[in-house]
């Protein structure tokens, strides 16, 4: 149980230093149908390779389980893609509040379809982590009367995706072992992403003639290589509704990257929630084991 937990937080900060080196990307002229892009392109070669490389057997899409795994792709790759374009529109912070409603989105989505109903100690963890995401995402900071109508659609899209990938991961692929399991998702991520924003800088020359392929290492090594690996090894450990709520560290990681690398400002209120985020995550791994 404990690896899992291990294994999902994992997880859930390389997805926390995303924005920051999108954000970082965005400042030096890059699109984000590149970085979408090169980030499932070069996360779908590596994680090939590492399969290719360990001699397992390789199941295609003749497999039910690898059928299944590649259309949950297009969930992982639509979140990078309305993730990233929602903080085109809104503040970072404001973007990281509306993904995080994927703790409550999960809980329901898996209460109607698998008829598992949360327990009270999860409400109560999911009442505070929301309390604390208002908090650490200076929400009470920003006017939000500015905010862009088509940026808060973006996020809310990016939670409703991020929440079938989490409601749907544990529950499949369980024959085709982490990696093929990875590699298949991650592949159906690239297509998604492909027809979305056809590859272009391999033709036009900003593939080579710039410094793109060197922000897709990271980029594919947080997103599309670790995350789904350790979500798909620790959540059949943790089930979907614990996993959901230890995702939430992502929010105070990138915070905490984007005051480091960003010099972003942390208020004292920010700081609160996000002790009150880490105190609910601990409430209720402390619960479940006892």
């Amino acid at each position: 149980m404990w690896k899992g937990i291990l294994l999902v937080l994992i997880g859930a900060c390389c997805f926390g230093v995303l924005s920051t080196i999108v954000k970082s990307g965005y400042r030096e002229g890059y699109t984000l149908g590149e970085f979408v892009s090169v980030q499932a392109g070069f996360g779908m070669l590596a994680l090939w390779i590492i399969h290719f490389l360990s001699g397992r057997k390789t199941r295609g899409l003749l497999n039910k389980d690898a059928r299944t795994c590649f259309v949950l792709g297009s969930s992982t790759g639509l979140v990078s893609i309305t993730y990233y374009q929602s903080v085109h529109y809104i503040p970072a912070s404001i973007a990281i509040i509306l993904l995080m409603q994927f703790t409550w989105m999960s809980m329901l989505a898996e209460w109607i379809i698998y008829k598992k109903r949360p327990s009270r100690i999860q409400w109560i963890a999911v009442f505070f982590i929301l309390t604390g995401t208002l908090l650490a995402g200076g929400l009470f900071n920003t006017n939000t009367n500015s905010l862009n109508w088509k940026g808060i659609g973006f996020g809310l899209l990016a939670a409703l995706c991020y929440t079938v990938f989490m409601v749907v991961s544990g529950r499949i692929g369980a024959s085709l072992g982490p990696v093929l399991k990875s590699a298949w998702i991650v592949t159906g991520a690239f297509v998604i992403v492909s027809l979305i924003f056809p590859p272009l800088y391999l033709v036009n020359g900003r593939f080579t003639g710039t410094n793109l392929w060197i922000w897709g290492i990271p980029l594919s090594l947080f997103g599309t290589i670790l995350t789904p690996f350790l979500f798909a090894k620790g959540i059949p450990q943790t089930g979907v509704s614990l996993g959901a709520i230890l995702s939430t560290a992502e929010l105070p990681v990138a915070m905490l990257a984007a005051t480091i690398f960003l010099h972003e400002t942390v208020t004292p209120l920010q700081i609160v929630g996000v002790v009150i985020i880490l105190s609910a995550i601990a409430m209720a791994n402390l619960k479940g084991r006892k």
